[in-house]
Protein backbone atom coordinates (compact mmCIF):
# COMPACT_ATOMS: atom_id res chain seq x y z
CA UNK A 1 0.00 0.00 0.00
CA UNK A 2 1.49 3.34 -0.31
CA UNK A 3 1.77 5.54 1.95
CA UNK A 4 0.81 9.90 1.53
CA UNK A 5 4.40 10.46 1.54
CA UNK A 6 5.17 8.16 -1.19
CA UNK A 7 1.85 9.43 -2.92
CA UNK A 8 2.81 13.02 -2.48
CA UNK A 9 6.30 12.07 -4.10
CA UNK A 10 5.02 10.45 -7.50
CA UNK A 11 4.86 12.64 -10.68
CA UNK A 12 2.20 14.80 -11.00
CA UNK A 13 1.00 12.84 -14.41
CA UNK A 14 1.08 9.47 -12.56
CA UNK A 15 -0.68 11.54 -9.26
CA UNK A 16 -3.62 12.60 -11.84
CA UNK A 17 -4.15 9.51 -12.83
CA UNK A 18 -4.28 7.59 -9.62
CA UNK A 19 -6.69 10.84 -8.42
CA UNK A 20 -9.16 9.96 -11.60
CA UNK A 21 -8.73 6.17 -11.64
CA UNK A 22 -12.01 4.03 -10.79
CA UNK A 23 -9.46 0.67 -9.51
CA UNK A 24 -6.16 0.80 -8.44
CA UNK A 25 -3.30 0.64 -10.70
CA UNK A 26 -1.15 -2.27 -10.98
CA UNK A 27 2.45 -2.35 -10.80
CA UNK A 28 2.94 -2.52 -14.43
CA UNK A 29 0.25 -0.04 -15.45
CA UNK A 30 2.37 2.58 -13.13
CA UNK A 31 5.76 1.28 -14.34
CA UNK A 32 4.61 2.09 -18.44
CA UNK A 33 3.02 5.57 -17.15
CA UNK A 34 6.63 6.16 -15.52
CA UNK A 35 8.25 5.06 -18.85
CA UNK A 36 6.52 7.36 -21.04
CA UNK A 37 9.28 9.48 -23.38
CA UNK A 38 8.80 12.74 -22.38
CA UNK A 39 10.51 15.82 -23.98
CA UNK A 40 10.82 18.38 -20.96
CA UNK A 41 10.47 22.35 -21.64
CA UNK A 42 10.63 25.07 -19.51
CA UNK A 43 8.18 28.17 -20.30
CA UNK A 44 7.69 31.06 -19.49
CA UNK A 45 4.18 32.76 -18.42
CA UNK A 46 1.88 34.04 -20.96
CA UNK A 47 3.06 31.62 -23.59
CA UNK A 48 1.26 29.28 -26.14
CA UNK A 49 1.86 25.76 -25.57
CA UNK A 50 -0.27 25.10 -28.54
CA UNK A 51 -2.43 27.31 -30.70
CA UNK A 52 -5.89 26.84 -32.32
CA UNK A 53 -5.60 25.63 -35.81
CA UNK A 54 -2.71 23.26 -35.07
CA UNK A 55 -1.69 20.10 -36.09
CA UNK A 56 0.41 18.43 -33.51
CA UNK A 57 1.71 15.42 -33.27
CA UNK A 58 2.05 15.23 -29.79
CA UNK A 59 0.49 15.94 -26.67
CA UNK A 60 1.99 17.64 -23.04
CA UNK A 61 1.54 17.08 -19.30
CA UNK A 62 1.82 19.53 -16.96
CA UNK A 63 4.44 18.80 -14.35
CA UNK A 64 4.76 22.50 -12.75
CA UNK A 65 3.05 25.35 -12.63
CA UNK A 66 -0.37 26.48 -14.19
CA UNK A 67 -2.07 27.21 -17.63
CA UNK A 68 -5.16 27.80 -19.27
CA UNK A 69 -7.19 27.20 -21.90
CA UNK A 70 -8.84 29.80 -24.19
CA UNK A 71 -10.35 31.20 -27.04
CA UNK A 72 -10.11 34.29 -29.05
CA UNK A 73 -12.33 36.43 -31.00
CA UNK A 74 -11.60 38.39 -33.98
CA UNK A 75 -11.63 41.47 -32.01
CA UNK A 76 -9.01 39.93 -29.78
CA UNK A 77 -11.37 39.34 -26.94
CA UNK A 78 -9.58 36.84 -24.87
CA UNK A 79 -12.45 33.97 -23.02
CA UNK A 80 -10.43 31.58 -20.45
CA UNK A 81 -11.99 28.18 -21.03
CA UNK A 82 -10.45 26.40 -18.07
CA UNK A 83 -7.19 25.83 -15.73
CA UNK A 84 -4.81 23.53 -15.84
CA UNK A 85 -2.99 22.23 -13.30
CA UNK A 86 0.15 19.85 -12.88
CA UNK A 87 -0.79 16.18 -13.63
CA UNK A 88 -3.10 17.25 -16.61
CA UNK A 89 -2.89 17.07 -20.14
CA UNK A 90 -4.96 19.38 -21.56
CA UNK A 91 -4.71 18.44 -25.20
CA UNK A 92 -5.33 15.26 -25.12
CA UNK A 93 -7.85 15.46 -27.85
CA UNK A 94 -5.14 16.42 -30.11
CA UNK A 95 -4.56 12.43 -29.91
CA UNK A 96 -7.88 12.06 -32.12
CA UNK A 97 -8.35 15.54 -33.36
CA UNK A 98 -6.23 16.58 -36.19
CA UNK A 99 -6.76 20.54 -35.72
CA UNK A 100 -6.49 21.93 -32.27
CA UNK A 101 -9.54 24.34 -31.96
CA UNK A 102 -8.35 25.87 -28.70
CA UNK A 103 -5.28 27.24 -27.75
CA UNK A 104 -3.21 26.66 -24.10
CA UNK A 105 -0.91 29.09 -22.90
CA UNK A 106 0.80 29.35 -19.54
CA UNK A 107 -0.25 31.40 -16.67
CA UNK A 108 2.68 31.20 -14.73
CA UNK A 109 6.41 29.37 -15.83
CA UNK A 110 5.95 26.11 -16.32
CA UNK A 111 7.41 22.91 -17.05
CA UNK A 112 5.83 20.54 -19.39
CA UNK A 113 6.31 16.95 -20.41
CA UNK A 114 6.02 16.58 -23.94
CA UNK A 115 4.76 12.44 -24.99
CA UNK A 116 4.78 11.44 -28.98
CA UNK A 117 0.87 10.30 -30.36
CA UNK A 118 2.82 7.19 -30.95
CA UNK A 119 4.20 6.73 -27.65
CA UNK A 120 0.49 7.13 -26.28
CA UNK A 121 -0.99 4.98 -28.93
CA UNK A 122 1.87 1.89 -28.10
CA UNK A 123 0.82 2.67 -24.04
CA UNK A 124 -3.01 1.94 -24.41
CA UNK A 125 -2.41 -0.75 -26.87
CA UNK A 126 0.04 -2.36 -24.09
CA UNK A 127 -1.72 -1.30 -21.34
CA UNK A 128 -5.30 -1.46 -22.11
CA UNK A 129 -7.09 -0.39 -19.03
CA UNK A 130 -5.13 3.02 -19.48
CA UNK A 131 -7.49 3.42 -22.40
CA UNK A 132 -10.75 3.89 -19.40
CA UNK A 133 -8.89 6.02 -17.48
CA UNK A 134 -7.69 8.58 -20.16
CA UNK A 135 -10.92 8.41 -21.33
CA UNK A 136 -12.21 9.04 -18.20
CA UNK A 137 -10.11 12.05 -17.92
CA UNK A 138 -11.05 13.57 -20.85
CA UNK A 139 -14.87 13.02 -20.05
CA UNK A 140 -13.83 15.13 -16.59
CA UNK A 141 -12.24 17.87 -18.98
CA UNK A 142 -15.28 18.46 -20.81
CA UNK A 143 -17.45 18.37 -17.46
CA UNK A 144 -15.01 21.28 -16.40
CA UNK A 145 -15.94 23.05 -18.83
CA UNK A 146 -19.73 22.74 -18.67
CA UNK A 147 -19.27 23.96 -14.84
CA UNK A 148 -17.82 26.95 -16.25
CA UNK A 149 -20.47 27.85 -18.43
CA UNK A 150 -22.83 27.83 -15.91
CA UNK A 151 -20.36 29.47 -13.40
CA UNK A 152 -19.81 32.33 -16.14
CA UNK A 153 -23.41 32.63 -17.04
CA UNK A 154 -25.65 32.48 -14.24
CA UNK A 155 -24.17 32.97 -11.30
CA UNK A 156 -23.12 36.60 -9.62
CA UNK A 157 -19.62 37.66 -9.22
CA UNK A 158 -18.97 36.88 -6.02
CA UNK A 159 -20.21 32.91 -6.28
CA UNK A 160 -17.86 32.61 -9.64
CA UNK A 161 -14.64 33.68 -7.79
CA UNK A 162 -15.89 31.78 -4.98
CA UNK A 163 -16.36 28.32 -7.08
CA UNK A 164 -13.38 29.20 -9.03
CA UNK A 165 -11.33 29.37 -5.83
CA UNK A 166 -12.97 26.26 -4.40
CA UNK A 167 -12.16 24.21 -8.12
CA UNK A 168 -8.51 25.34 -7.51
CA UNK A 169 -8.24 24.16 -4.23
CA UNK A 170 -9.64 21.10 -4.50
CA UNK A 171 -7.68 20.00 -7.54
CA UNK A 172 -4.63 21.05 -6.63
CA UNK A 173 -5.63 19.24 -3.39
CA UNK A 174 -6.14 16.05 -5.44
CA UNK A 175 -2.72 16.26 -6.62
CA UNK A 176 -0.81 17.57 -3.33
CA UNK A 177 -0.46 20.97 -3.98
CA UNK A 178 -3.06 22.27 -1.88
CA UNK A 179 -1.65 21.69 1.89
CA UNK A 180 -4.08 22.93 4.21
CA UNK A 181 -6.50 24.47 1.94
CA UNK A 182 -3.57 27.01 0.90
CA UNK A 183 -2.29 27.11 -2.63
CA UNK A 184 -0.40 29.58 -5.32
CA UNK A 185 -2.70 31.65 -7.25
CA UNK A 186 -0.18 33.05 -10.16
CA UNK A 187 -3.40 34.45 -11.81
CA UNK A 188 -3.07 38.40 -12.48
CA UNK A 189 -6.57 40.74 -12.28
CA UNK A 190 -7.02 40.84 -15.92
CA UNK A 191 -6.40 37.06 -16.20
CA UNK A 192 -9.52 36.43 -13.69
CA UNK A 193 -11.26 38.73 -15.60
CA UNK A 194 -10.91 36.58 -18.77
CA UNK A 195 -11.61 33.50 -16.92
CA UNK A 196 -14.39 35.09 -15.07
CA UNK A 197 -16.03 37.38 -17.86
CA UNK A 198 -15.84 40.83 -15.82
CA UNK A 199 -13.60 43.86 -15.48
CA UNK A 200 -10.45 43.54 -13.57
CA UNK A 201 -12.18 46.30 -11.60
CA UNK A 202 -14.79 44.05 -10.57
CA UNK A 203 -12.28 41.26 -9.73
CA UNK A 204 -10.65 43.66 -7.26
CA UNK A 205 -13.46 44.32 -5.76
CA UNK A 206 -14.90 41.06 -5.56
CA UNK A 207 -11.38 39.65 -3.91
CA UNK A 208 -11.81 42.78 -1.22
CA UNK A 209 -15.25 41.27 -0.37
CA UNK A 210 -14.39 37.41 -0.37
CA UNK A 211 -11.60 38.78 2.09
CA UNK A 212 -13.77 41.11 4.18
CA UNK A 213 -16.06 38.22 4.52
CA UNK A 214 -13.11 36.11 5.99
CA UNK A 215 -13.40 33.54 3.35
CA UNK A 216 -9.70 33.91 1.85
CA UNK A 217 -6.65 35.57 2.25
CA UNK A 218 -4.25 35.79 -0.79
CA UNK A 219 -1.06 37.43 0.21
CA UNK A 220 2.19 37.76 -2.39
CA UNK A 221 -0.55 35.38 -5.10
CA UNK A 222 -1.14 32.50 -2.31
CA UNK A 223 -4.49 31.65 -1.80
CA UNK A 224 -5.60 30.31 1.38
CA UNK A 225 -8.87 29.29 2.53
CA UNK A 226 -10.14 30.64 5.95
CA UNK A 227 -13.54 29.34 5.74
CA UNK A 228 -13.89 26.13 3.57
CA UNK A 229 -17.67 25.87 4.07
CA UNK A 230 -18.23 29.71 4.21
CA UNK A 231 -16.60 29.63 0.79
CA UNK A 232 -18.72 26.22 -0.24
CA UNK A 233 -21.77 28.06 0.23
CA UNK A 234 -21.11 31.54 -1.41
CA UNK A 235 -19.98 29.47 -4.34
CA UNK A 236 -23.23 26.84 -4.41
CA UNK A 237 -19.64 24.61 -4.74
CA UNK A 238 -20.48 20.81 -5.62
CA UNK A 239 -17.58 18.90 -6.41
CA UNK A 240 -19.13 15.86 -8.23
CA UNK A 241 -18.38 17.90 -11.25
CA UNK A 242 -14.39 16.87 -10.94
CA UNK A 243 -14.93 13.21 -10.54
CA UNK A 244 -12.20 12.67 -8.25
CA UNK A 245 -12.01 9.26 -6.40
CA UNK A 246 -9.17 10.37 -3.62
Amino acid sequence: MNTPSQHANRHPFLRKIESVALFELSDAERAALEALPMQLAQIEAYQDIVREGDRPGRSFTLISGIASTYKTTRAGKRQVMSYHVPGDVPDFQSLHLQTLDISIATVSPCRVGFVQHDAVRALLRAQPRLSEVFWRATLIDAAVVREWMLNTGRREAYARMAHLFCELVMRLGAVGLAPELSCELPMTQPELADALGITPVHVNRTIRDLKAAGLIALRSRRLTVLDWDGLVSAAEFDPTYLHLRR
